[in-house]
């Protein structure tokens, strides 16, 4: 993951990682943990930056300082600061490094921050998703099968 999310674009997902992470995080979300192993077992210690990668696509956009509201203001650094931070425990902490750890503080930023009145948290991660999904594809389309 680059070291200076803010200023550096994310490159787009690949389609089958944008849907493993998901899986996975809904998955959780829904305490199917299950199929949250089944995700885990077939993506391997792959999933770890996939998830990682979600969560910086979630996080950043919306801490980050917004160039086009007028003057920033110290809550602004504040938030954006926060967001950073936020990552950087995913990233190396011990207690939320860990796959449940990293899916888990996306439902919660999600449920927190995303949603009104903690509305319905799995629609809001479809949601996220599918925007992943469309970023995804529109970056990396499928390519012709030859016969």
């Amino acid at each position: 993951m680059p070291e200076n999310t803010v200023t550096m674009p994310l490159a787009p997902m690949e389609p089958e990682d944008v849907a493993a992470a998901f899986d996975y995080i809904l998955a959780l979300q829904a305490s199917d943990i299950d199929t949250a192993c089944a995700v885990a077992d077939c993506t391997g210690p792959e999933l770890h930056r996939l998830l990682l990668d979600v969560a910086a696509r979630v996080f950043i956009p919306v801490t980050a300082v917004d160039d086009h509201d007028g003057e920033p203001c110290a809550h602004s650094f504040l938030a954006a600061a926060l967001g950073r931070l936020l990552l950087e425990l995913l990233c190396h902490g011990v207690c939320l490094g860990g796959l449940p750890g990293v899916a888990d503080a996306i439902v919660r930023f999600t449920e927190n921050i995303l949603t009104d009145d903690h509305g319905d948290v799995a629609d809001v991660l479809r949601q996220l998703e599918a925007a992943g999904m469309k970023q995804a594809m529109e970056t990396h389309p499928a390519r012709p099968t030859t016969a």
